[in-house]
């Protein structure tokens, strides 16, 4: 489950602002296409939905694992959303889903997915998963269950000393993080709204929890302006910090950002 501790680790977590299966595999697919190197040669989002009218990658217990293959080289990646109210979803079990692992599959990588499909639905079996999902209040509790999955599933091919190292490695990445955009944020009144802004040409996609606030943001033209350049600004009545940016291929940037209300 190599490709799901990278997620965790380079912010490929994400609260889904929707609840509507096809937004919510439109923002993931998103997301892997904003990694470098992917590239455009394949459109992930119609790859991801075409696959899925064939075959419902729900596999039950709160969990789907939808993807798509590509016949190119590169590395297995993933994207993972949470559902706090969950997506119906026509999974096996009839039950809503509230995790979503998303992966982008190189035809060169095909064993190496089948491998870690497998070690995701051996740990899941032996889980209470759909409880800890529906019960889990905010993405950093979620990050510590996901870190668990990764080192039991991890612990059976490696030491368990070797497990735990990763799974370490991983919270102190999440921690400094954590730390580092406390220290940016400054004093404010309401509390804070973290979301992610994925820019492309002259659109901008909002991910964060709060619905409202992504299309509050989507249809302002002062946010889609400031957020790919400005690192404190104000839009629609909310003061923007921008705590972290990525820049990928073709132009594209994935804002990492904190709104909270003005007055």
């Amino acid at each position: 489950m190599r490709s799901l501790l990278d997620a965790l680790q380079e912010g490929r977590l994400v609260e889904l602002p929707e609840v509507d299966k096809t937004k919510a595999l439109e923002y993931l697919a998103l997301l892997i296409e904003a990694i470098p190197d992917i590239g455009n040669r394949t459109d992930l989002v119609k790859a991801v939905n075409d696959r899925e009218t064939q075959f419902n990658t729900g596999i039950g217990k709160g969990v789907a694992v939808p993807h798509c293959r590509v016949d190119t080289d590169g590395e297995l990646l993933c994207a993972v959303g949470w559902s706090p109210k969950g997506i119906v979803y026509g999974s096996v079990d009839d039950k809503p889903v509230h995790l979503i692992v998303m992966y982008y599959v190189p035809d060169v990588q095909r064993n190496l997915y089948l491998k870690e499909i497998s070690g995701l639905a051996k740990v899941l079996a032996g889980s209470d998963a759909l409880e800890k999902f529906t019960e889990t209040e905010n993405l950093t509790e979620l990050r510590e269950h996901l870190l668990d999955w990764v080192s039991q599933a991890i612990g059976t091919a490696v030491p368990d000393a070797k497990a735990r190292m990763i799974k370490l490695e991983a919270r102190q990445t999440s921690l400094e993080t954590a730390v580092r955009d406390a220290v940016a944020i400054p004093s404010a009144v309401g509390r804070f709204l973290p979301f992610q802004a994925v820019c492309y040409g002259d659109h901008v996609l909002v991910l964060g929890a709060d619905g409202g606030l992504a299309d509050t943001f989507e249809h302002d033209d002062d946010f889609r302006k400031n957020v790919k350049e400005s690192h404190d600004f104000e839009a629609a009545g909310y003061r923007v910090v921008r705590l972290a940016e990525s820049d990928y291929a073709h132009g594209r940037k994935v804002v990492s950002a904190v709104a909270f209300k003005t007055a």
